[in-house]
């Protein structure tokens, strides 16, 4: 039996990155490779996304940052958030990879690791600004900026920058967010430090709330073509990818396609969508391990591809529109795909 295969266009990719990087600007684009690329690969992704001129690379960890440092090259930043051990930090250090710090226990851990190296180590505060996913909390920060200082004057770190999330739940919220925010970076200079990247917002408050935007934004999803969960379409962006299955049998007024849960699809997804065959637009009736049933079509043979989403032949279906039906986001359903969903890139 055939694979069902995950296809990934670098042209559409290209031309995401593009459509980003003009909405954003002046500010710069952090592109966000997290999650193993959203599922698509990250050592493809990051590839593409360099040599379009992208000059920032987002990972979540360590570990994925350090094995891009060869496939991007020496000229573009990498950038790395999640607290990790010694020897991690150690591994980040001589990869050039900038650190997101958001805890006075991990700064000294950097500024330790940095001076036992030899090295300086790029770092970029995290603000607490009420959501609570790490950061330094209001009465802490005073005491990161004067050590992360401290440690630049003995020549072990460059402060170069300062950083949080959003909760992206309302405006309202995220405004509270903003201020607290620019009021860390206002204290961070009123200190001595000199902040060159301010970034606060990701995919979904960088497109749609200019006034959030620092000097360096962080854009995943939307790079990808992944809309937000019941957002609004996307001027220039489209879905980087499509997952194919093939026609395996036919069953009465079912095909049989080679795709199940096992491969990552949820199997809740049945009865709930619509998916693109050659003769258009058929419901996904059942969902099995190793296998889906979709509604048949005159004509349909062993073979035959079935678009579960993307743009061949499936119209709108796109990863967001699968998670709409099962009330989740269109992340979950690229990344959750297993490794036998073979990659193909065009």
């Amino acid at each position: 039996m055939t694979r069902p295969v995950l296809r990934v266009d670098e042209a559409v990719l290209r031309a995401n990155i593009a459509a980003v990087t003009r909405r954003v600007e002046p500010a710069e684009l952090m592109m966000v490779v997290k999650d193993d690329g959203y599922g698509l690969g990250a050592r493809w992704s990051a590839e593409v996304a360099a040599d379009a001129g992208v000059g920032w690379i987002g990972t979540y960890d360590i570990p994925t940052a350090v094995r891009l440092r060869e496939v991007v090259g020496a000229e573009t930043r990498l950038f790395a958030w999640v607290t990790s051990d010694d020897e991690e930090i150690a591994d980040a250090l001589l990869a050039d990879v900038d650190l997101g710090v958001g805890s006075l226990d991990y700064l000294r851990r950097v500024i330790e690791r940095a001076g036992a190296l030899g090295v300086r180590a790029r770092i970029h505060l995290k603000v607490d600004t009420g959501l609570h996913r790490n950061g330094l909390a209001a009465d802490e920060w005073d005491d990161g900026v004067a050590l992360a200082l401290r440690a630049q004057g003995e020549g072990r770190v460059v402060l170069v920058g300062a950083w949080s999330h959003l909760a992206e739940a309302s405006d309202a919220e995220d405004d509270d967010a903003q201020a607290r925010f620019l009021a860390a970076v206002e204290r961070a200079r009123v200190l001595g430090a000199e902040l060159p990247y301010v970034h606060l917002t990701a995919s979904a408050a960088t497109w749609a709330r200019p006034e959030l935007r620092g000097t360096l934004v962080r854009v995943g999803a939307f790079c990808y073509g992944i809309r937000s969960a019941d957002g609004p379409d996307l001027p220039g962006i489209a879905p980087a990818a499509e997952l194919v299955a093939m026609v395996e049998r036919i069953e009465g007024d079912e095909v049989v396609v080679g795709i199940g849960s096992f491969d990552g699809l949820p199997s809740i997804l049945a009865g709930r969508v619509e998916v693109g065959t050659p003769a258009g637009a058929r419901p996904l009736r059942r969902i099995d391990p190793d296998s889906a049933r979709v509604a048949a079509w005159e004509g349909a043979a062993v073979g035959d591809e079935v678009v579960l989403f993307g743009r061949g032949g499936s119209g709108d279906v796109v990863p967001t529109t699968l998670a709409e039906a099962i009330g989740t986001v269109g992340e979950e359903i690229l990344c959750r795909l297993t490794a036998h969903v073979r990659r193909e890139q065009v």
